[in-house]
């Protein structure tokens, strides 16, 4: 890679080649001087941009977060419905069934035992995902298709219990052992008037799970 004189396009490459590598090989596989050979870019090209493969890592997290984020205010611009629950359940569907959200997902597993990623993930979740939820969740009691007395709690609540306690990468469970936690969180948000999950969208999370490989 030639000289850019846009430093942030540099490292928007860099990124985005890690991405690459990460997922082909995975994060601890790949080296610093895999990243240089995929790009043609000196050490010194890419040491002015990050530090080590722990910064890279970091701003795959934050790229991560920012599509995640872009891709929900998206869908909730597109996405017709009948009512605000039913909106709500479409855009969860095809946030689940994101092949680009999985791919990020299989690299930020082996952060799993990070306590630092981790709490920066949590803290994402209730900072900035479940607020947007949230407002859905509003839209809902507004019209009458939810039943919910704390829409801010609920969304938080759903999101980390979701994104989290579910998780097969956390806790290192199976397919059977999440899909029955999935289940249960079904259960759980009904009896919290939120009934948006179904047994499509649990088997839609469980099987993108097994398709990127985390059981």
């Amino acid at each position: 890679m030639g000289r850019n004189k846009y430093p942030e396009q540099t490292q928007e490459k860099i990124v985005e080649a890690s991405i690459k590598l990460f997922i082909e090989k995975g994060y601890e596989q790949t080296t610093i001087q895999d990243i240089l050979d995929a790009l043609n870019l000196s050490k010194g090209g890419l040491y002015h941009h990050f530090k080590s493969k722990e910064e890279i890592l970091e701003a795959v997290k934050q790229k991560r977060a920012q599509y995640a984020a872009d891709m929900l205010h998206d869908l909730i611009d597109n996405t017709k419905a009948a009512n605000a629950k039913e909106k709500l359940k479409k855009i969860l569907y095809q946030w689940g069934a994101s092949t680009q959200t999985h791919s990020f997902d299989t690299i930020l597993s082996s952060q799993s035992n990070n306590p630092h990623f981790v709490m920066g993930a949590l803290q994402n979740a209730v900072n900035q995902d479940a607020p947007i939820i949230s407002k859905l969740i509003e839209e809902g009691v507004k019209d009458g298709s939810i039943q919910t007395t704390e829409p801010a709690l609920c969304a938080e609540i759903f999101l980390l219990l979701l994104n989290f306690w579910t998780s097969p990468v956390l806790f290192k469970r199976n397919l059977d052992e999440t899909k029955k936690r999935l289940s249960y969180l079904q259960s759980l948000m009904c009896l919290l008037g939120l009934d948006i999950i179904d047994n499509e969208f649990i088997e839609n999370i469980a099987g993108s799970y097994d398709k990127t490989g985390m059981f």
